[in-house]
């Protein structure tokens, strides 16, 4: 089901990973910032207010050093239909993301991306490592390490007090 998971990298900061057309981002153009890194879908019952709160957030925090990244995924009841590119129109047309919406992802079973494999082996839940739906969201510090994970029924807004927190700290620097 959610069995433990082992990864040698150290930080978010050591992966890269596709945009919505294709082409390679390092994850470490990313250091010193707080990230918001999310699982999402626009055909789901929580994409209403879940991509109008990330975008709310995003507008209030980007100039303090916070970003959001958003991975599209299809495996929960096929949800995210589209192309990425098509994914990602629909999020800055629809719901006026300015923030980054990456290639689509799996993020559960073997062909799980391995950033989420990253983020899933530093903070489990009660399913062990496994996403139970779209919009889980993951909180990292600006070191890259993973402050917390909140699941899809937690509106965003709700953490603006972790973000605030998490913007304030200092970053430490783990040597891979």
């Amino acid at each position: 089901m959610g069995a433990s998971i082992s990864v040698s990298e150290k930080s978010i900061h050591e992966f890269t990973v596709k945009d919505s057309s294709g082409k390679e981002v390092d994850l470490s153009v990313y250091q010193g910032k707080v990230l918001l890194v999310v699982n999402v879908a626009s055909k789901c019952g929580f994409t209403e207010f879940n991509y109008t709160q990330l975008t709310d957030l995003y507008r209030t925090y980007r100039d303090e050093g916070f970003e959001i990244l958003a991975f599209p995924c299809n495996q929960f009841l096929y949800q995210e239909p589209g192309t990425s590119q098509e994914v990602h129109q629909n999020a800055c047309t629809r719901f006026k993301a300015e923030y980054p919406v990456f290639q689509k992802v799996r993020v559960n079973g073997q062909k799980t991306a391995p950033v989420y494999r990253f983020l899933k082996s530093k903070k489990p839940n009660f399913l062990g490592t496994r996403i139970r739906w779209n919009f889980t969201k993951f909180l990292v510090g600006k070191d890259g390490q993973v402050i917390d994970r909140y699941g899809p029924t937690v509106p965003p807004l709700s953490i603006q007090k972790h973000i605030k927190e998490a913007l304030r700290e200092a970053p430490t620097v783990h040597n891979p």
